[in-house]
This record gives C-alpha cells, sequence and structure tokens, in this order.
C-alpha cells in the first residue's frame, strides 16, 4: 500500500470513532499519525521493513502495528471490524478457516 491510501485509512478510521463519540484523544491520534505518514518523504513500507515506525511523528506502539498489518497484508482487521459496525451488521463474519470470527 502506498502511504496516501495508508493515510486515508487512518483518517476514515478516525471519522469512524468520531461518529461513534471515542475516545477524543484516540481520534487525534489516528488523524495526526494520517497527516504524519502523507507527509513522509519515504515510502512507509521502508520504515515497516526497518522497524523505524516509532521514528514516525504521531505513530505510537498500538497504531505501528496497525501499519505493519496493512503494509504486510493490505488489509486492517480493526478496519474492517469498524466498519462493520457502522454499517450495521454485527454479525460474526466466518474467518479463512470457516470459522466464526471472534
Amino acid at each position: 500500500m502506498e502511504n496516501a491510501e495508508i493515510a486515508e485509512v487512518f483518517r476514515k478510521i478516525a471519522d469512524m470513532l468520531e461518529a461513534r463519540k471515542d475516545n477524543v484523544f484516540k481520534i487525534r491520534a489516528y488523524r495526526k499519525a494520517a497527516e504524519s505518514i502523507e507527509a513522509l518523504n519515504e515510502p512507509l513500507k521502508n520504515f515497516v521493513r526497518a522497524d523505524r515506525l516509532r521514528e514516525v511523528p504521531g505513530v505510537g506502539t498500538a497504531i505501528a502495528k496497525k501499519i505493519s498489518e496493512l503494509v504486510s497484508t493490505g488489509k486492517l482487521g480493526f478496519y474492517d471490524r469498524l466498519k462493520t459496525e457502522a454499517s450495521g451488521d454485527n454479525t460474526p463474519k466466518p474467518d479463512s478457516k470457516g470459522e466464526k470470527a471472534r
């Protein structure tokens, strides 16, 4: 994933957290991370490979894990769960092994 795509995911996460009236500091953290990611002059995947994500302003441990997941898989479980909640469909989805997700 490109930096702009990752930044957009974090902006959307912030918007969904805001819509459900989540912690204002968490919302700000996702927005700050999105801004910092977009401002980088280097692909974020280079930071992941070199284990340098914490050098990105606004990226703490939790957001670093989410960035790593996005870069390595192209998906983010947390984001997918938020989208499901926002759509009103809280039915557990089967995982890749056919088991119900938790």
